[in-house]
């Protein structure tokens, strides 16, 4: 057995279904063994797009992602997936190429020095440098990916260790030459020694499945302080992040759990669409005036960073609970009145299980908070009623919300656009909303469609692009295309790139550097194999969203390129 068919035969026994790769001759007895164990290979159109596709298998499942990259130039594409991955806190397993044992540090094609190159991007890495140290690797690599803080994990795969052994004996000899003279002779026996060094005890062994890691729950004497916190709170806001949501058994159990509680809830990150479209504890905005009013602000799986201005958002009168699996993220910027270092979804979970909290006392608070939404709501009526050139984004994003099926997936990948969008755009459930992160990564878009399409055929995968991101990776149409994954992309095309406009032009005067072509991305889908659709007329928006779900319904991916106007919604907005 090779190394190829070892790695497949490991990923096999993990229940992975998916590799994403890009080709390259370092690799490919990983991927014809994959294939062989019946393990879908999908290669993507650039190595960032194999790993963000990793990255959301592992979002959405709970399971590791695999991607497989070649040597050299393939493993520096895929650094900003990876730390992209790492900041999420994303368990994924990168295999790499690399080249021979025997020729590393000799000039060989693409060898570079990797494992300087992942150190600091990754929660752990390894060089395998013989066969039987392979199949360790790989169950190391997996546990250390899922335990603790999640995170990427990179393998480096020598080409000879991938390879059938006789096969890169026959090759080591040839290169050796004839083998006649001292000279020959003694570098025969040399490569003959790696070569058997290199696959002893290599055989066949059993493969055992990784359990996944038992989630982190509270103390007694943390859970009893937490409960005596809640039961104190007269105006009490919850902020749920994407930890909770990273064992789907423990996050299908939440919703009930939330209920239980009544605390008036924000969602953000992968926990976006966990309570559904309407759920009446769900608050979606004005969430800076809800913490600073707030007597007791609860973060559950998100950090006090930027996002919150660093923990300014909210009073210092208020008391302050923090749960987190990273230790570091419980006390960033201020320090929490409890400091729970657990899984978010357990402890609410034993938490709804607490006696003596009644939601009945936070009836007029959450009133006030949704009375929030719906002046906000009424506000972003008017601002979409405004005529502007092209299309008003606002009001094409209402009409797309209307548009949407309940199974789907909504996958932001842009600035401004994008963020409007998730005003507008509500997730219709669990696992229904996809962005890249704390780190704000541009590029994301393909990679995670991609792989919400795989693992959830059923539902209609929507891509929502600002026209500056998709230039990172419009080229995945092609992917799209040739594995048949109906995904439909909506280009907000306003011919800049408008996050960074509205700051720059305001502070320094000048657009610079910030301004696009109003580009026929929809031409582009269609030469790459897809359906392209134009749109500039509101009249004709209703028309085009139908025939695009329509379409989602088929083979075929979809593109939208709708030209839009620009409006003052997201005025004032600081991308730094």
């Amino acid at each position: 057995m090779n190394g190829g068919e070892i790695i497949a035969r490991f990923l096999k026994a993990q229940g992975v279904r998916f590799l994403f790769t890009l080709c390259g001759g370092h690799i490919a007895p990983i991927l014809v063994a994959c294939q062989a164990a019946g393990i879908r290979v999908v290669d993507t159109r650039h190595e960032a797009t194999a790993v963000f596709a990793a990255d959301a298998v592992s979002r959405l499942t709970g399971t590791i992602g695999v991607a497989a990259v070649t040597a050299g130039p393939g493993a520096t594409n895929t650094i900003t997936a990876v730390k992209n991955a790492q900041l999420a806190g994303s368990p994924l397993l990168l295999l790499g190429g690399a080249t021979a044992t025997l020729l590393k540090g000799r000039g060989a094609l693409q060898d570079i020095d990797q494992m300087a190159l992942m150190k600091p991007h990754v929660k752990w890495q390894t060089s395998v440098g013989r066969l039987k140290d392979l199949l360790p690797a790989l169950h190391t690599a997996v546990k250390k990916a899922r335990e603790g803080v999640p995170g990427p994990v990179f393998v480096e795969c020598p080409v000879d260790l991938l390879y059938p052994p006789q096969l890169v004996r026959q090759w080591y000899l040839k290169e050796g030459g004839s083998g006649q003279g001292l000279r020959g002779r003694l570098l025969h026996w040399y490569l003959r020694r790696h070569v058997n060094r290199l696959f002893a005890g290599g055989e066949d062994g059993p493969v055992e499945a990784i359990a996944p890691p038992a989630p982190r729950s509270p103390s007694r004497s943390a859970l009893a302080r937490f409960t005596t916190m809640l039961r104190q709170a007269e105006r009490p806001v919850l902020l749920l992040g994407s930890q909770a949501m990273r064992l789907p058994e423990l996050a299908a159990q939440l919703p009930a759990a939330l209920e239980k509680l009544g605390i008036p809830v924000f969602l953000s990150g992968m926990a976006r669409g966990l309570l559904g479209r309407n759920h009446p504890l769900q608050c979606r905005h004005q969430r800076r005036q809800a913490l600073r009013q707030a007597d007791l602000v609860c973060l559950a799986g998100v950090p006090c960073d930027f996002r919150l201005d660093y923990g300014r958002q909210f009073s210092r009168k208020a008391a302050y609970g923090a749960v987190n699996i990273n230790r570091k993220e419980l006390r960033l910027n201020r320090k929490p009145t409890l400091a729970l270092a657990a899984d978010p979804a357990a402890v609410l979970l034993q938490l709804a299980e607490q006696p003596g909290i009644s939601a009945e006392k936070w009836t007029d608070w959450l009133s006030r908070l949704k009375e929030n939404d719906r002046q906000r709501e009424a506000e972003i009526d008017r601002m979409a009623a405004k005529t502007t050139d092209y299309l008003n984004p606002l009001a094409l994003l209402r009409k797309v919300e209307a548009a949407l099926p309940e199974d789907t997936i909504l996958v932001g990948d842009g600035g401004d656009f994008v963020a409007s969008a998730s005003y507008v755009l509500h997730p219709r459930g669990p696992y229904g909303w996809l962005d890249p992160g704390p780190f704000g990564t541009l590029g994301v878009g393909a990679g995670f469609a991609l792989a919400a399409k795989l693992c959830r055929p059923q539902s209609q995968v929507w891509l929502i692009y600002g026209d500056g991101a998709a230039g990172f990776s419009l080229m995945e149409f092609d992917t799209f295309a040739r594995h048949r994954l109906p995904i439909v992309a909506l280009v907000g095309n306003d011919g800049s790139w408008m996050q960074i406009a509205r700051e720059q032009v305001e502070l320094l005067g000048a657009p610079t550097g910030t301004e696009l072509a109003r580009c026929d991305y929809h031409q582009v889908a269609q030469g790459l194999g897809g359906v392209g659709l134009c749109l500039s007329d509101l009249q004709q928006v209703g028309s085009v969203l139908r025939r695009a779900v329509q379409l989602a319904g088929g083979e075929q991916p979809v593109l939208i390129n709708a030209l839009l106007g620009r409006t003052e919604f997201r005025k004032g907005s600081i991308s730094m």
